[in-house]
């Protein structure tokens, strides 16, 4: 039996050390890769079913592919070569992503990126109609229960706008603040219709508002606003675009995962992600976005609060015309976590811990410019929230969510009765 291993090692009469060289790549890829997968599930970061599990699994199969191959050496180089690439780009870009030396890294997420939306012509993205469990998009696409022209008779219907605070990433079925809002408002009596999507702005809003806020052609009697965190995102991007189309809304095409070639379908292998990147940037229309030009500071931007307060202007115009009550509620985020400076990419021009003043600050151009043009700000105040009612920097845990509805719900009642 010795014998035999050591024959096949390329250790025996006559020698074949090429043989030797493989198996000694392939025992080094193994303990390597061995200690990187023990180290992330150690970390609690390796979750079944992950694209990261499967890239473990598929580099154990390379590297036991490899072995098989040993008596071959030509054919066990091409596949040790792969391996070692998956490995370097992989777990290397991994690395120095950690310290800092790289701005993304292509090795596999913990959680695989959901096929949750379509690209839109005018949007860039939209919910696809899905009846998954944990969050659910009724047949026209908007998070919460299915609507029919039935359901909404006799009721006051009440529109929800925003991103992805107010669709609500982080409930579950019947605990997003939409869903809450319609239980303590009466749902026999309201339809509370949540049109949030992940990283809308307020450019965003401007064409749900003029396109897109009827449900089964019933216009809502109150559009309700929860706006500022992805305006934010745009401070201090150099010469930015009046319409944000240099910067953040082609970025909402990957940040929503809506090309034609997902990542998903390669999101186990470092080298198909690569090779995904340069086809999407050599053919697609649409192009990945670089980072922007800007320069971090801890001021406001003038000239995105300029656009920000006039996109405001535009849909409260839409509404007015159209005789519906619109009402504007600033973002609260976790104050906590801002201050205390957890690292956030989010918002590429300004510091964690410089948000909390700038957010606080366009709050308040809101409100003005809310009572200005005749409209209803409804004021949260941010202290009335802990970190346990946040999941992140700013997107509510369920109980956030009944605390945020809770707090809206007297002057919405009033509102729009």
């Amino acid at each position: 039996m010795k014998h035999r291993l050591l024959a096949y090692a390329g250790l025996t009469r006559p020698y074949r050390f090429e043989r030797t060289l493989a198996l000694l790549v392939a025992v080094a890829l193994t303990v390597v890769t061995a200690a990187a997968a023990i180290h992330f599930y150690v970390a609690g970061k390796l979750p079944i079913d992950s694209p990261r599990y499967w890239y473990f699994i598929y580099m154990a199969a390379l590297v036991l592919l490899a072995l098989l191959l040993v008596p071959w050496p030509r054919l066990a180089a091409v596949v040790l070569s792969l391996a070692t690439l998956e490995a370097a780009f992989g777990l290397g870009t991994a690395y120095l992503y950690k310290v800092g030396l790289l701005d993304q890294t292509v090795f596999p997420r913990v959680e695989e990126a959901d096929n949750r939306f379509r690209w839109h012509p005018l949007l860039q993205g939209v919910p696809i109609p899905s009846d998954a469990d944990e969050i659910h998009h009724n047949a026209l696409g908007q998070r919460g229960r299915e609507r029919t022209p039935q359901s909404l008779d006799g009721k006051t219907t009440i529109a929800l706008f925003g991103g992805s605070t107010t669709y609500d990433v982080a409930g579950g079925e019947g605990e997003t603040w939409g869903d809450r809002l319609e239980e303590l408002l009466g749902a026999d009596r309201f339809a509370v219709i949540n049109h949030g999507v992940p990283g809308y702005s307020t450019a965003e809003h401007v064409m749900q508002t003029a396109f897109y806020e009827r449900t089964h052609g019933v216009p809502p009697r109150c559009s309700i606003y929860y706006i500022g965190w992805n305006d934010l995102r745009n401070s201090h991007v150099r010469h930015l675009d009046p319409g944000y189309a240099d910067f953040h809304l082609p970025g909402q095409v990957d940040n929503l995962q809506v090309r034609r070639l997902r990542q998903s379908y390669v999101s186990f292998s470092p080298l198909l992600m690569l090779a995904r990147y340069f086809l999407v940037l050599g053919v697609d229309t649409a192009r990945p976005i670089d980072r922007p030009s800007g320069q971090t500071g801890a001021a406001p931007d003038p000239a995105m609060e300029e656009i920000y307060l006039r996109n405001v202007r535009t849909i409260s115009a839409i509404n007015r015309q159209r005789g519906i009550k619109t009402l504007w509620v600033g973002q609260v985020m976790d104050h906590r976590r801002l201050q205390a400076g957890e690292p956030w990419g989010w918002v590429p021009f300004l510091r964690p811990q410089d948000i909390s003043l700038v957010i606080l600050r366009l709050n308040g151009l809101l409100k003005r410019e809310a009572e200005a043009l005749g409209d209803i700000y409804v004021d949260v105040a941010p202290q009335d929230f802990t970190s346990d009612d946040f999941v992140d920097h700013g997107h509510f845990s369920p109980a956030g969510s009944l605390k945020f509805a809770a707090r809206l719900a007297p002057a919405v009642a009033a509102a729009c009765r």
